[in-house]
Formats: C-alpha cells, sequence, structure tokens
C-alpha cells in the first residue's frame, strides 16, 4: 500500500513541482501610471506587462501588485514566445495561475491557425486555450466552427464539441465530436460524423480524415451513398486523391436506380469508373418483376447471384456488344428481336429525308408567302407575277464545276442534261480557276455507264470550315454519352430464382439489354429440366424472365418420378421461351435428336422413343411437358420397353442434380460438397428403381399430384443422391409429328 501511495506521488510531484513555480508580473512600462496608496491598486495607460516569456500589452489597465493580477481594456496583445499571439478587448489575467481570461472579439494567432471567438480562457502554462460560446479556426486548407472548443498551442490539436462544422475545398464535415490537428490536417471523429463532397457522403460515427490527402479510415456504423448508390461495411478505408477505397466485413453496396442489392465481407471501390469488386462470401441480388407465393401472399421473385468474385459497374453503352432477345418467326423460325437496328434505320431514313428537303430547297427559286408576311396590292400583284414567271421560266442548270454545287445532290437524271452522249469523244474544259479539274481534259466515252461512274466520283471543293462543320455533327452523338451497368462474376457463379437456377465458371450481365451470360460449363435448371452447353444466355424483357438460349452442344435432359428414365434432347442450339415466369415452349436446332419415354392409358412406360430432326419444338403447361413436334425431316424408332437397345442415353449425356441450388442459403454460403457422386456417363444408369426420385432435385414449387401417389409401388426406393429429393409433374403422352 506504501509502494502504491509512493508511486503515486512521483506521477504526481513534477506537477506539484511545476505548479510551486509563480513568478510575479512585471509593468515593463507606461505612459502614465497613478498608484492608490491605500490599496497598492495600480492605474496604468499603454502598460506593458511581462510574466516569464509572454508579453501582455494594452490601451489601459487596473493591475493589483499584490494579487498579482490585472485587468486590461482594449487592444489587449498577448505574445507568448514569438509563436502565439492573442487579441481581443478585455483580459483578466491571474500572474499566480497563469491563466488568461479574454472577452469580445478574441483572435488567437499561430503560425498555421487562427482561432475567433467571444469568450477564450486561455492557460499561459499549459498553452491551452478553451471556449464556450461558440469558436472558429481558420488555416489555408479548412474552416473549422463549433459550439465549444479546446485548442492546444503545443500539439497544434483542437476538440471540439456540439454543431462541429468544418469546410474544406473538398466538402463539408459535420460532426458531434472531433479532434483536427492544424500541422498535419488530420481529422479524428468521436461521435456521429457526415462528411459530404460535391456528389457524395459519407457517414460514420468514428474514423479519421485528412483535408489536405482526403485519405481517410472509418471503423463504426459507416454509410457511404453516391446519387442511387450507397455502401455500407463495418471498416471503410478511402484514398480520396486516387478515388480508391476498401470496405472489411458485412459489406452492403445497394443501388436503388437499378434496384441490385451486393453483399460480400471484402470489397474495394474505384471512383472513376464507378466499380466496385467484391470477394468472400461475395453474393447479388436484382429485383424483377416475376412473383411467387409465400403464405397465400404474392412477393417479388429476387433473382440471386452468387461467386468467389463479383464486379460491378458503370460503362460507356456503346462500348458493349449487345444482344437481341431471340424471338418466334414465320414457320417456327427463331429470329432475334432487332429493336435497335430498326430504330438506327428509321433514324437514317429521318436524317436522308431532312438532306433531301434541305437540297430541294437550295434548288428551289425563294418564293414570299403571301400568307404570312402582309403586303399591298400592289406588292401582292408584283410578287404573283414574278413567281409565275419562274414557274414559267425556270432558271437554267447550274454547271457541274461550280464550287456551290452539293455533291450529294448529283442524281442520274441531272448528268443526263448536263453531259450530253455522243459516240465521238468530247471535251469538257473549266471556266475557273478553283475547278475541281481546271486546264484538264475529260474523257465520255461512248459506254453510258462509265460516263456516269467518272462523273459521280468528281468532288467540288470545300471549305475547311464546311469540313469541320460536317465532321463534328458526324462524331457527336448523344448516345454515346449513355452508362449502364454491368455485372461480371468469377469462379463459381451460382445463380437461385424461383423457376430458374445455374452454376457456371464465369458470367457476365449488363442492364442495357438485360441479359445474363454464362461461360465455362454452365448448367441451367428450369422446373423438372437440365441444359449444358458451351455458353447459355438468359434474356429478361420489363424486368421479368424472357427467354434462355443454350449456344454449341446443347444438351437437355428431363427427368420424371422415375429417375432411371431420362428424356433427353440434344442440338446446336436450344431455345426456350417464358410467360409469367413460366417455361411454355422450347425450340432445338441443329442436328437435333431426342429420346422421349412415353406411357400408357394407365400410366406406366410402354416405349422409348429414338429420333433424329433438323428441329424440335417442346411445349410445356402448367410445368409439364405436353407436346413434342418434329419439324422438317424427322426420322425415328421407337422400342418397348422390354426390348430397349443397351444404349439409352445420346452422346454427351451429364446429370449434375447434386450442384443445382436449391435456396438463396447457397448462393451466400455455396453448395455443401453432394456425399454421393452424380450420375455422368453415356452408359444406362445399372440400378432400375420404380418409386422415389432418385435425382435429388428440390421442387421450386409445389406440384399438383400429391407425394403419397409416387409411394405406391412395392419396389424399395433407393435414398436420393441429395435431400430433399424432388417431385417433377409427370409429362404427358401426346407426340406429334410435324413434316
Amino acid at each position: 500500500m506504501q509502494k502504491l501511495r509512493f508511486f503515486f506521488l512521483l506521477l504526481l510531484f513534477p506537477s506539484i513541482l511545476f505548479a510551486q513555480q509563480r513568478t510575479k508580473v512585471e509593468l515593463v512600462s507606461s505612459d502614465r501610471l497613478t498608484v492608490d496608496t491605500k490599496t497598492n491598486v495600480n492605474y496604468v495607460i499603454n502598460p506593458v506587462f511581462r510574466q516569464d516569456n509572454a508579453t501582455l500589452r494594452s490601451d489601459s489597465a487596473v493591475f493589483y501588485k499584490d494579487r498579482n493580477y490585472f485587468e486590461a481594456f482594449k487592444n489587449v496583445h498577448i505574445n507568448q514566445g514569438d509563436t502565439v499571439n492573442i487579441y481581443s478587448d478585455f483580459l483578466n489575467y491571474d500572474g499566480n495561475a497563469k491563466k488568461a481570461h479574454l472577452s469580445n472579439n478574441v483572435k488567437m494567432i499561430d503560425p498555421t491557425s487562427t482561432l475567433t471567438t467571444n469568450i477564450l480562457d486561455y492557460n499561459m502554462a499549459t498553452k491551452i486555450g478553451e471556449y464556450s460560446t461558440g469558436g472558429k479556426i481558420v488555416n489555408k486548407d479548412v474552416i473549422l466552427t463549433s459550439k465549444r472548443g479546446y485548442y492546444f498551442a503545443n500539439t497544434k490539436d483542437a476538440y471540439f464539441r456540439y454543431n462541429v462544422v468544418v469546410v474544406t475545398p473538398q466538402s463539408t464535415i459535420k460532426s458531434d465530436t472531433l479532434r483536427y490537428n492544424t500541422f498535419t490536417n488530420w481529422t479524428y471523429f468521436y461521435g456521429p460524423t457526415n462528411i459530404k463532397g460535391k456528389d457524395d457522403n459519407l457517414y460514420t460515427e468514428n474514423g479519421a480524415y485528412n483535408t489536405k490527402s482526403e485519405n481517410a479510415y472509418f471503423g463504426k456504423k459507416n454509410l457511404y451513398t453516391q446519387n442511387t448508390k450507397s455502401l455500407k461495411g463495418d471498416s471503410l478505408y478511402y484514398y480520396g486523391k486516387t478515388g480508391y477505397g476498401r470496405a472489411v466485413k458485412n459489406i452492403v453496396f445497394i443501388d436503388t436506380s437499378d434496384r441490385t442489392l451486393l453483399r460480400g465481407q471484402l470489397g474495394e471501390y474505384y471512383k472513376a469508373d464507378e466499380r466496385v469488386v467484391v470477394t468472400k462470401n461475395a453474393y447479388f441480388g436484382m429485383a424483377t418483376k416475376d412473383s411467387i407465393t409465400v403464405n397465400k401472399k404474392k412477393i417479388p421473385d429476387t433473382l440471386w447471384l452468387g461467386a468467389d468474385t463479383l464486379q460491378t459497374q458503370k460503362v460507356l453503352q456503346h462500348t458493349l456488344k449487345l444482344l437481341n432477345k431471340p424471338v418466334i418467326q414465320k414457320d417456327n423460325e427463331v429470329g432475334a428481336e432487332d429493336d435497335k437496328a430498326k430504330e438506327e434505320k428509321e433514324k437514317e431514313k429521318a436524317e436522308a429525308r431532312k438532306a433531301a428537303a434541305a437540297a430541294q430547297a437550295v434548288k428551289k427559286p425563294a418564293v414570299i408567302n403571301l400568307e404570312t408576311k402582309k403586303l399591298s396590292k400592289k406588292e401582292k400583284k408584283l410578287a404573283e407575277e414574278k413567281a409565275k414567271d419562274l414557274k414559267n421560266n425556270p432558271p437554267p442548270p447550274k454547271l457541274l464545276d461550280s464550287p456551290k454545287v452539293n455533291v450529294d445532290s448529283i442524281k442520274t437524271d441531272s448528268l443526263k442534261k448536263i453531259l450530253p452522249l455522243t459516240t465521238q469523244n468530247k471535251t469538257i474544259a473549266s471556266s475557273k480557276k478553283d475547278s475541281v479539274q481546271a486546264d484538264k481534259k475529260i474523257a465520255l466515252k461512248s459506254d453510258y455507264k462509265k460516263a456516269i461512274s467518272n462523273t459521280t466520283n468528281v468532288k467540288p471543293k470545300t471549305s475547311s470550315a464546311n469540313l469541320l462543320k460536317k465532321d463534328s455533327v458526324a462524331v457527336f452523338n448523344p448516345a454515346d454519352t449513355v452508362r449502364t451497368r454491368v455485372i461480371k462474376a468469377f469462379h463459381n457463379v451460382r445463380v437461385y430464382k424461383s423457376n430458374m437456377q445455374a452454376k457456371a465458371d464465369s458470367l457476365f450481365y449488363t442492364a442495357a439489354d438485360s441479359t445474363l451470360r454464362w461461360y465455362k460449363n454452365p448448367i441451367l435448371w428450369s422446373e423438372g429440366t437440365q441444359q449444358t452447353g458451351d455458353t447459355i444466355h438468359v434474356f429478361f424483357k420489363n424486368d421479368k424472365i424472357h427467354s434462355f438460349q443454350v449456344l454449341q452442344n446443347g444438351f437437355l435432359v428431363n427427368v420424371e418420378t422415375d429417375s432411371t428414365k431420362f428424356n433427353q434432347v440434344k442440338g446446336k442450339k436450344i431455345t426456350g421461351f417464358f410467360r409469367e415466369g413460366e417455361l411454355r415452349n422450347m425450340y432445338v436446332d441443329g442436328n437435333a435428336e431426342s429420346i422421349y419415354y412415353s406411357k400408357d392409358d394407365k400410366g406406366n412406360y410402354d416405349k422409348m422413343n429414338q429420333s433424329v430432326s433438323s428441329r424440335i419444338k417442346f411445349l410445356f403447361k402448367d410445368k409439364e411437358l405436353t407436346d413434342i413436334l418434329y419439324i422438317k425431316e424427322a426420322e425415328g424408332a421407337t422400342n418397348p420397353m422390354n426390348k430397349l437397345p443397351k444404349e439409352t442415353t445420346l452422346t454427351g449425356f451429364i446429370w449434375k442434380p447434386e450442384l443445382r441450388p436449391v435456396s438463396k442459403a447457397d448462393i451466400i454460403k455455396g453448395k455443401p460438397v453432394a456425399k454421393s457422386t452424380s450420375k455422368n456417363t453415356t452408359t444406362k444408369p445399372a440400378v432400375k428403381v420404380i418409386g422415389n426420385d432418385a435425382s435429388g432435385i428440390k421442387p421450386i414449387l409445389p406440384t399438383k399430384k400429391p407425394a403419397a401417389d409416387l409411394n405406391k409401388s412395392k419396389t424399395t426406393p433407393i435414398k436420393p443422391a441429395v435431400v430433399p429429393p424432388v417431385k417433377v409433374d409427370t409429362i404427358k403422352k401426346k407426340i406429334q409429328s410435324v413434316n
């Protein structure tokens, strides 16, 4: 206990010693001095006081010599160590405590900043100033105001409380509590703070910001907003000069204009191109106008996308190669919706019409509009006669070498008038020095087509001003400034939506054409079908799923309750169309092959149908396959169930139900590793079981048939590959062949 007391005494000893080092206030000089001998009070005019390294001046003062105290009035000036200068109208100075109480028009100046306030308490020993009625600090970079503040002249630190506002050329900071260093330009926040830039704002409750370098760190309840975008993170680091930021832990990026949401645990932000890169449990949500029913209520069906790395940014739309949505054309042909080409064609036609009208206006003589201009009777009569005369006797055509001729207006008919054709060669000489081919002969051969081609290649001289004007009009295009959002996903890409799920290595999406593009081993699931191919595109229209396309090596597998019976289709391209969120029809083009199992009236499999066609069309209704239409050169064979061939799968068959995302949780955390391996072979499955589905596909929506009907078979069901098993609707029997 005694040791602890001794330790505290050692800590307090320097301050006690410092408190005992009192010095007297000296009156160095004055213009006039009056002394009250009874009270020993001095009345001084223009005094100069000194204590330690400080000099104090004023217009007048009352000096209480015994108390080591004085009061100063008007033009008060304190100079301490030639580094701190304080000015005010009034001063009460206690020489024993070395404390100055200044009031009215107080100004404290040091080499880096100026503090102004109405009342200031300044400790000459510690060089600490305090105000509580509002103050302002100004330096070359910052203007800072607050209700209460403390300024430390030694360390150049200032603490501020209540209604703190910091104004810099780049931003305005509003805070409850902060500390600012006038030498390093670092600002530290200890309460609710908003940093507002020219087009963005950052909220935090703890952090630091450099008003000169614009570097910052924020560590509590952080929210960055810019127009329609916002970014949250437990920790935010931002480098203002480069426009680069990092977000760590619980990152949330939202863009309300695109109705998009991006989450993750580590992110990077690039302000120049508005790019955000998120890793570690990164996933993305995009709102659609499709809806699902949950607890008898319809809610929006959001598309969720997860990947190892997600990147989103705004880019110029004209730099992207946009895709056209597929449409059904005549004779069941699948084409592309070419709205953009139509718009460009219409634009070109409109411009051509304007150019033709302008050229026609140049050719036509100026005619006075008698309806719009008020003329006297005599003027009207003269104008009518002039117009009639011009109509009956039009002016002769202009020569080809005239510099005023518009090349675009030269037509074949005008060439017939300008260049008479004869069987003998003739020469045409230019009449002006600035002609296109001055003093040169143009040989007109008897060949009419050659003469026209030679003539149309003649170009009159145009001034540089006209060329610049033409080029400037051609270069400017408002569409070149349109920016649109793109999303890129890399590695282990997963997508979940109630009526569609997918997996791939990489993905690209742009809001300009509302198309998802999957690359490298993509797999797409919809209802009871699985599609694979080299590339898969999924198109959205009016925020609803519109269609999909599987390009190159397309392979579709459809499974029923008996997972050993795989309906299969393969072709170069597979195109499917949705209506109200449900798959309605699908086309397979290019060497289309199919294997389809049909059933009898009792619902038992009776035969396997194998066919080859240039195109196959599938029709769906209520999530069930209802019709198969073979289009163009259909060939096929039918085998009863007791005489099936050895090979019941098409070449390239693949079946991966264990990779299928079944919920949003699979997007966020990733699909867990399946306990059993999937079928990925071109041979017939070894096990034949009738009963519960062994595929492991979880249904997205409830099926019409109750699960109890699927368990009537006496055969013992096998365990599914992934829990829970899929209950897929039965495919109807009807098959049609269309030649």
